[in-house]
Order: C-alpha cells, then sequence, then structure tokens
C-alpha cells in the first residue's frame, strides 16, 4: 500500500462563522471544546483536488497500465452539478480508460475503509499478482448541508490517494471489522436529539468493533503502535480511547485542528503524516478507525 495527500490551504473557522451559520457560543465550542482552529478549502475543482494527491502518490507513475481498479469512497453520493462527473475526468487525464471504475458510498466516511477491504478482494479474485487497484478519496464540501455536522465536524476539503497491491510486505492488512447498527442513532440526516444518541453509542461502538479488528488480525490493543482515526475533533476521541482500550497517547490527532474532517481521506492523511514524522517504524501494527453517520463504525489493523 502507497499512500499521498493532497491538503490545500487551510483557512480559519472563525473566518467561516457566517457560510457555517455559528453562533458565537458554537464556535468557543469548536475550538475550546473540540479543538478545532482550522480547515482545508480549495478553489479547485474536486477532480483537480484528487489529480494533485495522484501526483504526489509513490510507485504510481510507469504502472498505469497494471491498475485493474480505480475506487472512489464518497460521503456524499452525489456532490458535483451534473453534467461534471470527477471520476471520470480523472481516469481519462491518468490514463486508465482500462480500469474498472467506480463509487462506493454505502458507509459514509467509513466508505474509505470499505473501498481498501473491496479493493484487496478484486485483486484476490483475479490472481494476477501484478494488478493494481487505485482509491480516490476525500472530496468538495459542495453544499451547505456537506459543511458541518452540527456539533460534531467541520468538513475539509483534503484528499488522498492509495496504490494497492495483491501481496508483498509493506503495510499488510491484517484484520478488518465493521457493522452499521439500527435503530435510533442509525439515522444520516440528524436532528439535535438524534445527534445526542449518536454520542452515547459511539465510544462503545467503537471499543466493540476495534476489539472485533483485532480479533480478526490476531493481536491485541496492547501490541498496537498507533491509532489513525478520523478527524471529527478531539473530545470524541478522547472519550472513545478508554473504550477502545487505547492510550490516549496513541491515538493520533496531529491533523485535527488543521484540516477539518476531510470525508473518508481522514485515516490515509492521518496515515501520511504520521508516516512522514516517523510515529511508525518496520513491523509495527497500526490501527485504522472511522465512522459513517448511520452508524457505521470500522476498523482495520495493518502491520507497517
Amino acid at each position: 500500500m502507497s499512500v499521498s495527500s493532497y491538503l490545500p490551504a487551510a483557512v480559519p473557522i472563525a473566518s467561516l462563522q457566517d457560510e457555517l451559520d455559528l453562533t458565537d457560543a458554537q464556535l468557543r465550542r469548536l475550538h475550546r471544546i473540540y479543538g478545532l482552529s482550522e480547515v482545508c478549502r480549495s478553489p479547485e475543482s474536486e477532480a483537480e483536488m484528487l489529480l494533485g494527491a495522484v501526483a504526489k502518490l509513490d510507485g504510481f507513475a510507469g504502472v498505469e497500465e497494471r491498475v485493474r481498479y480505480v475506487l472512489r469512497p464518497k460521503t456524499v453520493p452525489a456532490a458535483s452539478p451534473f453534467p461534471f462527473d470527477p471520476l471520470a475526468e480523472v481516469r481519462q487525464r491518468l490514463g486508465l480508460q482500462n480500469a474498472l471504475a467506480f463509487t462506493v458510498t454505502d458507509h459514509a466516511c467509513a466508505s474509505g475503509l470499505l473501498a481498501l477491504d473491496l479493493a484487496g478482494a478484486l485483486l484476490e479474485q483475479d490472481g494476477d499478482p501484478d494488478a493494481l487497484a487505485l482509491i480516490l478519496a476525500g472530496e468538495k464540501a459542495f453544499t451547505p448541508a456537506a459543511q458541518i455536522i452540527p456539533d460534531v465536524a467541520v468538513m475539509g476539503e483534503g484528499t488522498a490517494a492509495v496504490l494497492v497491491a495483491p501481496g508483498g510486505q509493506r503495510d499488510r492488512l491484517l484484520g478488518y471489522a465493521t457493522t452499521t447498527l439500527g435503530g435510533p442513532g442509525g439515522e444520516v440526516i440528524t436532528n439535535e436529539e438524534q445527534n445526542k444518541v449518536f454520542r452515547q453509542i459511539y465510544p462503545d461502538a467503537l471499543g466493540d468493533v476495534t476489539r472485533a479488528a483485532l480479533e480478526a488480525a490476531g493481536c491485541a490493543a496492547r501490541d498496537l503502535s498507533l491509532v489513525l482515526p478520523h478527524n471529527v475533533n478531539k473530545v470524541s476521541w478522547i472519550r472513545a480511547a478508554e473504550a477502545m482500550d487505547v492510550p490516549r497517547k496513541k491515538i493520533f490527532l496531529g491533523n485535527v485542528p488543521r484540516t477539518g474532517h476531510c470525508f473518508c481521506a481522514d485515516p490515509f492523511l492521518n496515515y501520511h503524516t504520521a508516516t512522514r514524522l516517523g510515529l511508525l517504524n518496520p513491523g509495527e501494527r497500526y490501527l485504522m478507525v472511522s465512522v459513517g453517520l448511520g452508524s457505521t463504525f470500522s476498523a482495520m489493523v495493518f502491520e507497517h
């Protein structure tokens, strides 16, 4: 697995107060309690942002003809006005017309991990050791509803590209678990009372899916060197750490104040930053974890 990121310039959340329809009290809560400060925003199109990530992807140049699949995990199923099709544009400009390209939205912001699992399954089924899959994560905060999750997160426009191979020893996937909870807390479009229920179920659901992924990987929480979460806010991960049986210091929150919640791209953006900071050594195990509205909780264990 090779990962790259494209982070546009960040702007202060305070400068977006009117655009996001935030009261002074809500803005203070985002700063002081949730640990948010800036958010990535780009004047570029979604296609240009995705191409920006691919341009930085190690090992992609020269192997385009080996790419069998292009997977586009998305939170918002339709986030571009007709007739624009960012995925088709990116595939054409990269010369990947022979690759099968499709979108994955079933798990909302956790669809990035779903796409990674699906890419591995497709490559294994193909049986060609040279075949590759390209995952393109991150999207435009195109509408007011897509720019903020009330009292949870402000959405950012960073993107990530992930090149997946069927074998090798680099960042091997050891275990994956996901669950979508029905009933209260499982709504996608929520009101204040439903948000309250979601916050109540959040820590325990994260703990359960983390343990399931660790069991699938054949290891324990103590074996993890790092947790790469989605970047909703700091306080939710402080609350979740105990339920996950992971020390808070092992949860990488360095991007939370400066990127915003970049839809499906967050775990990959955090991987890219963490490896550049030298936070992962060969042979160490780490966890990617993400949550999607609709109460989908997903976790993946890797060996670096």
